[in-house]
């Protein structure tokens, strides 16, 4: 096999290169979110209102995945990761200007949500079919670590930084450093070399039109069960995870009449879990059978999500935060780990994007459930001590506000556990490392690397 040569870096190095520029660019884009999170609940203070970011997010990543997927395969992938820094980049500098001229309205950001699900939808399977290109699949999980710490790691320094920056240079300030990132990240990723994968016999039988490919992703996880396995964990899991997650911010606001010194201390606990996670995943790789990683990782994570929803306060809230994001790292990089090696490289975008459409398919209804039961059922009932539920579930979650949000994410919590500790008594998912051949094991089509 021939490789194109280039002086551009690449390999281990070339993707630590990536990893630093996209590090850098989401450490800004968490401060701008910790300061755009409170200024949304200060307008609305409405958990309802918060949800549907999520749901203007994820609707269009979701309808548009499978066709990006298609486009990942098709051109040039590091053009395709380009896209999405691009299109998040274009969002949050709307939102700058709306902000510089005193007209930002909470609806704006709903705009804005839309544009980066659209980029998301490129990002994520672009990102993840280019490491298995980049790096030897002996080391997909240190790298998948790695790429845990972006998600983790910028939101132990966001809160602090952005509390001491907003009284300094406002929220102006900090989105305009979000797009200076943006556009730092774009120049490193410009500069890296990122190998196109080499064709293989099963990629080249699947070529049609862009609907047909599209569909190819669909049917070559539910000609599997043991990857449709995998992904329904996700898929169940993320639904009760969902619902749990989109109520941790209005509760504790609620809770703490909108202190942003707790709000962010809380954040930080969860940021500096999964650095930790991260960073034992790096240097580790996780369990050699990954999918204990998976399944024991949800149910650690569900457990201590449903710690979050009793009644306590910033010790509780931040332990059981930090405890929970440790297993972020290892549920995700074992999942990418085992993805990355059972399907060949040159699939791996329409297949990556069918099934991150599978494991999130709830996810824009999740929002609306959590903020219809919190703001129309479970708040006004436990809001004073003499209701049944508060005589029933009071003494767990509390009574007053944000007790009814404790409640959905505690039932939450506790789901998403039972899910993680079903995959241990479903064959196909237990053992899914030992029935899934690994990618390499398949025949190239061609002899030539693409460049």
């Amino acid at each position: 096999m021939k490789e194109t040569t280039t002086k551009r870096p690449s390999g281990m190095f070339g993707f630590t290169l990536v990893w630093i520029g996209q590090i850098v660019s989401v450490l800004a884009s968490a401060m701008s979110q910790f300061a755009l999170t409170i200024w949304m609940y200060d307008q609305t203070k409405s958990a309802t209102a918060m949800g549907l970011m999520q749901v203007f997010f994820i609707t269009p990543f979701l309808l548009i995945s499978p066709i990006a997927g298609v486009m990942v395969d098709r051109h040039n992938r590091k053009l395709m990761m380009m896209i999405s820094d691009i299109g998040a980049g274009v969002a949050t500098f709307g939102i700058l200007i709306f902000q510089y001229f005193g007209i930002l309205e909470y609806w704006h950001l709903y705009l804005a949500s839309i544009i980066y699900g659209l980029g998301m939808a490129f990002q994520w399977p672009a990102y993840s079919a280019a490491i298995t290109t980049m790096i030897p699949k002996e080391q997909l999980g240190r790298a998948n670590g790695m790429m845990s710490l972006i998600e983790a790691g910028p939101g132990v320094l966001a809160p602090i930084l952005a509390g001491a920056l907003l009284p300094l240079i406002g929220i102006t300030g900090v989105l305009f450093l979000d797009v200076a990132t943006f556009l730092f990240a774009i120049a490193v990723l410009a500069f890296v070399h990122v190998p196109q994968p080499v064709k293989t016999e099963e990629g080249q039988q699947v070529k049609g039109s862009i609907w047909q490919e599209a569909l190819y992703g669909f049917k070559y996880i539910f000609a599997r069960p043991s990857l449709l396995g995998l992904q329904l964990i996700f898929l169940f899991g993320n639904l009760f995870a969902g619902i749990s997650f989109a109520l941790i911010a209005p509760m504790i606001l609620a809770r703490t009449d909108s202190n942003s010194l707790i709000f962010g201390s809380v954040q930080t606990a969860g940021a500096i879990g999964g650095i930790i996670g991260g960073i034992i995943m790096s240097a580790w790789g996780g369990f050699k059978r990954r999918v204990h990683g998976i399944l024991i990782g949800w149910i650690w994570g569900g457990l201590t999500t449903a710690i979050l929803g009793v009644a306590g306060g910033l010790t509780l809230w931040a332990t059981a935060l930090f405890l929970g994001a440790l297993t972020f790292p290892l549920v995700n990089g074992s999942s990418q780990a085992i993805w990355q090696s059972k399907v060949a490289p040159d699939i791996q975008g329409r297949v990556f994007s069918a099934r991150r459409l599978i494991a999130w398919i709830t996810q824009p209804i999740a929002p609306l459930i959590a903020g219809t039961l919190a703001d129309y059922v479970l708040e006004p009932a436990l809001m004073t001590t003499s209701s049944p539920l508060s005589s029933t579930f009071g003494w767990l979650v509390g009574t007053g506000p944000g007790s009814g949000m404790g409640l959905i994410i505690l039932v939450g919590g506790l789901f998403s556990a039972i899910i993680g500790l079903s995959g241990y008594f479903i064959p196909v998912i237990h053992h899914a490392e030992d029935i899934l051949q690994d990618h390499d094991q398949l025949k190239p089509a061609e002899t030539q690397l693409a460049s």
